[in-house]
């Protein structure tokens, strides 16, 4: 029975993910991120630390602890499953910083589970692809920068719809909300991050509840949201509102660099959208969203942002800067809408027909001639008509039947073309070695 949230993928879907995955993987190393796996579960009272994460983590625990008392009572349910990989990575920091080498690049391809409502694109269990950087002590700005463009290089290598990033500074958030007057600028950062999902009057409505902010203040907060550009020329929109603060000023000097030096790598790339907060307490300056062409009511596929007091040892700080990919996001939107597919349902190039049982195991020489040299080859289930045989390979998509013999002969099942080969020396056009990833 399938479980709400849990997505299992067919074996054509997976093979799309593992090229997707492969793409990243490859990009991120081209960057010099070194690969990292940490461990799935993490102290409950670390990650209920970070941000409006209570009602998401699921606990782990046995049914039974050693002496046979129930679960609730276990010691076991102060471990909990990691929502994301940027905490499980802090951690990772603190606890190996003697060993690591700094600035500390790592790229991070793992599940991660919450415990939110399922809908298209969102589940509870999801594999996401993370890049870091971290320093010890202080983390220099350029760093911000480069994280959209590696961003946008992976999903250039993808054959998906165009990727806008959105990036915003919560300097510049706070530093206004400061300068309008109000004090807890935390609380009015999560309460504008819900402006798409409730709209303008409520997020007006919860600034009043919440952070006490008059009319005027939450209206103002509300004018900052609204800008919106793919130059500097935000700079001037947000002058304009009349706020002045250090701290805005600082923002938006970052935020700045970020944009321009979109612009200069990768032009269309990158969007200032001054209403991205992000949930997560963590971030403390650059944030960003990423948005599919024609997919944006389904939120951001590749969020993060810049941290700079999530790791820490005694008086040394481990600030960092990171952005993840939801790559069961990503798949999960195009799936549903049937725009990425792949040519065939198995890795497989070409089938081996048995003639006869009794020949099976010159067959099986034969596949294994060509597997030698790098030709996915399977050999036919059964000593079947010859036509039954083809039209098993046809069903999965296999392009190509090898047909044992004196001399054997190897026909495309697409075009009826067949030619004598050898199992040492014949090779199938390189579009037909792997299976072809495409979108619409």
């Amino acid at each position: 029975m399938p479980i709400s949230g849990f997505p299992e993928w067919l074996p054509p879907q997976r093979m799309i993910e593992q090229y997707v995955l492969d793409k990243i993987r490859s990009t991120f190393e081209l960057y010099g991120f070194a690969p990292l796996e940490t461990r799935a579960v993490e102290p409950l009272e670390t990650l209920l630390s970070k941000g409006e994460t209570s009602k998401e983590v699921y606990l782990l625990h046995r049914l039974q602890d050693s002496s046979g008392a129930s679960a609730s009572s276990s010691s076991d349910d102060q471990l909990g499953l990691h929502f994301d990989l940027t905490v499980p990575f802090a951690r990772f920091v603190t606890e190996n910083h003697g060993k690591l080498v700094f600035p500390f690049r790592r790229y991070q391809i793992q599940k991660v589970w919450r415990g939110e409502r399922p809908q298209e694109g969102r589940y509870r269990e999801f594999l996401q692809a993370d890049i870091d950087v971290v320093n010890r002590d202080t983390l220099p700005f350029h760093f911000d920068t480069e994280m959209p463009l590696v961003i946008g290089d992976v999903f250039r290598s993808l054959p998906i719809p165009r990727a806008t990033i959105l990036v915003n500074n919560r300097k510049v958030c706070e530093g206004f909300y400061r300068g309008l007057g109000l004090a807890d600028t935390a609380q009015v950062l999560r309460t504008v991050d819900k402006l798409d999902k409730i709209g303008p009057e409520k997020v007006a409505a919860l600034l009043a509840e919440t952070a006490g902010a008059t009319d005027a203040q939450a209206q103002a907060c509300l004018r900052l949201a609204e800008i919106s550009a793919t130059d500097g020329s935000f700079v001037d929109a947000v002058r304009k509102l009349g706020v002045t603060d250090p701290l805005l000023d600082e923002g938006l000097a970052e935020l700045l660099q970020v944009v321009e030096a979109a612009n200069e790598h990768a032009p269309g790339l990158i969007r200032a959208e001054l209403k991205i907060a992000r949930g997560l307490d963590y971030y403390t300056g650059t944030v960003y969203e990423t948005q599919l062409q024609g997919y944006e009511r389904a939120g951001s596929i590749c969020s993060g942002g810049r941290y700079e007091t999530l790791a820490s040892v005694g008086n040394t700080r481990f600030p960092g800067v990171g952005i993840s990919i939801g790559v069961s996001r990503m798949l999960g939107l195009l799936f549903g809408q049937n725009a990425i597919s792949v040519s065939r349902s198995v890795p497989t190039a070409v089938v081996v027909a048995v003639p006869a049982e009794e020949q099976r195991a010159e067959c099986i020489r034969i596949a294994s001639a060509l597997r030698r040299r790098g030709i996915p080859a399977e050999v036919a289930p059964t000593a079947a008509k010859f036509g039954k045989q083809i039209q098993f390979a046809d069903r999965r998509g296999i392009p190509y039947v090898w047909f044992p013999g004196s001399p054997d002969t190897v026909k495309d099942i697409r075009s009826g073309d067949q030619v004598e080969a050898d199992p040492t020396t014949w090779t199938p056009p390189a579009a037909d070695l792997r299976p072809t990833i495409t979108g619409i």
